[in-house]
């Protein structure tokens, strides 16, 4: 295993992009090559070709935050031939967030804690902070970033239902310059994406909108610090309505059917009745924390009590 550390953003993509292509350069001056214990100045002599230039790995090079969803799979994971990009020094660069009239901008290091701890994010946007608070534990809280979440691909991911309802973007950089992707567009299937090897996430930018209607709700074996079985996040605002769903297909996904049958103002007299538009947009199965028909019937009837206690418009 290797650990590349750089001490700026353009290094990370030098290393992204050297990866990518089979590294065709030396590493940047003040970046650091080594193992878990003690990064080092110079790679290792089994990293460097015949010219003294960095040797291409098999493996992706692999960018890593809070290493909070890392260390989960931790002990189950081969070793051999993983390499790491280990961002932790990029912290002036990527970790600061913004908030102004129009957007909130995370940083690609930007922690649960920062927003929870931040009163105007939180009166601004407070999904993000109800989500955030059912990460895991305060440690948790305190190293894992949203720009993780997003980048781990995890179908039952908590910080991502609300970011993609709340019509985020996904800002990616190489060193052939930046893109922007909406977040309902950034996954292709399961733990797959549109990044490309040498792109990094670097933000996360939400647009900042009145909004008409906002709610989100985790079901797991207990409130928090649980893998969640369902979750859903709803906002209505002036682009309309964005209902999306975790732990009920491949990725976390939106529920266009049902968005769009809310936008045709029908009614729903009963929790079944909303479990058939489902039927559409999601694809439950089962596996070790629960079943496909628990995750469908639970989903519908979040959806029909919440707009029967909320008295959503129709």
């Amino acid at each position: 295993m290797r650990v590349l550390t750089p001490t700026t953003l353009d290094e990370a993509l030098e290393m992204l992009a050297g990866a990518s292509t089979g590294w065709h350069g030396r590493l940047p001056t003040g970046c650091t090559s080594g193992g878990t214990q003690e990064p080092r100045s110079e790679p290792r002599r089994s990293e460097l070709s015949p010219s003294g230039h960095v040797a291409p790995h098999a493996a992706p090079l692999i960018p890593i935050a809070g290493g909070t969803d890392l260390l989960v799979s931790w002990h189950q994971q081969p070793k051999d031939g993983m390499s790491l990009l280990d961002l932790s020094r990029l912290g002036s660069q990527l970790q600061p967030h913004r908030l102004t009239d129009t957007e909130l901008e995370l940083g690609a290091l930007t922690t649960y804690w920062d927003v929870t701890s931040s009163p105007e994010v939180a009166a601004a946007f407070p999904l993000l902070v109800e989500a955030a608070r059912l990460v895991g534990a305060v440690q948790i809280q305190m190293r894992g970033t949203w720009a993780g979440n997003i980048g781990n691909g995890s179908p039952a991911a908590d910080g991502v239902p609300v970011l993609m309802a709340y019509d985020a973007r996904v800002v990616l950089q190489s060193r052939a310059g930046q893109t922007e992707v909406p977040l309902d567009q950034y996954y292709t299937g399961y733990r797959q994406t549109v990044r490309r090897p040498d792109q990094l996430i670097v933000a996360i930018r939400v647009p900042r909108r009145p909004r008409e209607r906002e709610w989100f709700y985790k079901v797991g074996p207990r409130r928090a610090q649980a893998i969640s079985k369902v979750a859903v996040a709803v906002v209505k605002d002036a682009a309309g309505w964005r209902v999306v769903a975790s732990s009920v297909a491949p990725v976390v996904c939106r529920c266009r059917h049902f968005e769009q049958a809310l936008a045709d103002g029908r009614t729903f007299q009963t929790p079944a009745e909303i479990a058939q538009v489902l039927a559409a947009d999601i694809s439950p199965i089962d596996d070790i924390r629960s079943t496909a028909r628990y995750r469908a019937t639970v989903l519908s009837r979040l959806l029909y009590y919440w707009l029967q206690d909320r008295q959503a418009p129709q």
